[in-house]
């Protein structure tokens, strides 16, 4: 029940964040989505620099691991762990697969949120 506890508080906090950075970079940047670019990044690097060291430098109760990985960076950007993934299939040298994931995550994202867009025109 604790994991579930740490990752709900945590998505709760990563998606307050991801809301007052895109709050705070539509100030300054109107034409760009600087918001979501900056949180995609620092989830990136937050999931990468939490990947290694609780795999290899800290031993840290498994709740903080799930706080900070699925809930904080999930709720901040669900891109971290994209990028996890691809940098995990690079290091196992699934380089196709992780080229194949790339281009069906983008392209059928892409399509699905025109799809999205298509069906709701219709109401």
């Amino acid at each position: 029940m604790l994991k579930f506890i740490a990752i709900f508080f945590g998505g709760g906090l990563g998606a307050y964040m991801r809301y007052l950075t895109g709050l705070l970079c539509s100030k300054t940047c109107v034409h760009f989505p600087l918001g979501t670019l900056c949180v995609n990044i620092t989830g990136s690097f937050i999931m990468g620099f939490g990947f290694l060291l609780f795999l290899e430098k800290v031993n840290v109760p498994n709740e903080l691991k799930l706080f900070l990985t699925v809930g904080f960076c999930g709720g901040l950007t669900t891109f971290s762990t994209f990028s996890l993934d691809i940098w995990n299939m690079f290091f196992e040298g699934e380089f196709l697969k992780a080229a194949l994931y790339i281009l069906l995550s983008i392209a059928l994202s892409l399509g699905a949120l025109f799809a999205g867009v298509t069906v709701a025109k219709q109401f």
